[in-house]
């Protein structure tokens, strides 16, 4: 018989979320919740380098367990850096992937209490508790597993803590690019590596010019990844208007973005980290997710997805014949949900 968790009360809690940025950004709630529930336990959050910059700063976060795999090749330094990490003795170990680090970190944690979801055969003796997931927005699945620890989620969301400092810096890099006053700024991610999520340039293009047109105070930062330069130097020459679009010669780093977006009244985009930012950063989004299911939408009427209602949809694939969820919504249907988001926004800065 399982342990009943109702009087459990760890001393040191490790959340395993290794990737991606988004995933481990909509874990923040859960980790909230776990804090709120366990407010003398240190918790600690093991992931991935690259997600360390979203994560910077969340006062629910005791300590990073931070994943380099540039640091970490071979089986031997891998064992060392688990051994290591084992050493924090960790009375509870939340799972919420089941990649094969973590369920390696799980196994030398050598913890009371291994929560999980349901796991296959071959894991059975991993973990001492499992959790069938709730369906639903992405957040809520998460907390959903923490159920045997009395934890339910109530409207949590992710959240991205900036300082004063680093949203002054966004404000001057912004004003640098051509952000002046009177001017409201739009942050858009066209790009995806995904072709199946990934609304087509010629879209953005026509939707962005049709922005300007209705709206001619807006501006538009385009956002993008390592590589991307080219997709998004294109998007803008194919505009009407280019110098409304702001393209910094660099892309800026994970957190002057993350701080530029909070700037923002609005933020476009295909279905990627950037819209789990907006959520966090309370900017409304509307996004084109093409192949992604609806549990990546936040439960709220300032956060909109266009899904044409399809019998394939949503499919989850990679790559697509005839991505009829992407050209199926058009640039006048998105510029008409686009402007109903930003109606509260109608006055200038």
């Amino acid at each position: 018989m399982k342990r009943d968790l109702a009087a459990f009360a760890p001393r040191r809690i490790l959340v395993c979320q290794q990737r991606q940025i988004g995933d481990a950004l909509l874990a923040a709630p859960a980790l909230e919740l776990l804090k709120k529930r366990f407010p003398r336990a240190d918790l600690h959050l093991f992931t991935e380098a690259k997600c360390e910059p979203l994560l910077r700063g969340n006062p629910h976060i005791d300590k990073l367990l931070l994943l380099d795999r540039r640091e970490q090749r071979g089986l031997w330094a891998q064992l060392a850096w688990y051994r290591r990490a084992a050493t924090a003795r960790y009375d509870l170990v939340v799972d919420f992937q089941q990649l094969p680090r973590c369920r390696m970190l799980t196994r030398f944690s050598r913890a009371e209490v291994r929560l999980s979801f349901p796991a296959p055969w071959h894991r059975i003796g991993l973990y001492t508790h499992t959790v069938r997931p709730a369906p639903g927005y992405a957040a809520a699945t998460k907390v959903s597993l923490l159920a045997p620890l009395g934890i339910a989620w109530h409207g949590e969301r992710p959240r991205i803590y900036l300082t004063d400092e680093e949203r002054a810096r966004a404000r001057a890099f912004l004003a640098g690019l051509g952000l002046s006053k009177g001017l409201r700024l739009v942050s858009v991610d066209p790009t995806h590596r995904r072709a199946s999520k990934r609304w087509p340039a010629a879209s953005y293009a026509r939707l962005l010019d049709i922005l300007t047109e209705v709206r001619p105070e807006l501006r538009f930062l385009l956002l993008r990844g390592p590589g991307e330069d080219d997709e998004v130097r294109s998007l803008r020459a194919a505009c009407a208007r280019p110098e409304r679009l702001l393209l910094p010669e660099e892309a800026p780093d994970l957190r002057l973005s993350a701080a530029c977006m909070a700037e923002a009244v609005l933020h476009l985009g295909n279905c990627s980290a950037p819209r789990h930012m907006a959520v966090a950063l309370d900017v409304p989004s509307l996004v084109v997710p093409g192949a992604s299911g609806p549990e990546w939408t936040c439960p709220d009427p300032r956060h909109v997805e266009l899904r044409p209602a399809l019998p394939c949809s949503p499919c989850s694939r990679t790559d697509c014949p005839d991505p009829r969820c992407l050209t199926l919504v058009t640039p006048d249907d998105a510029a008409q949900a686009a402007l109903k988001l930003l109606e509260p926004h109608s006055q200038t800065r």
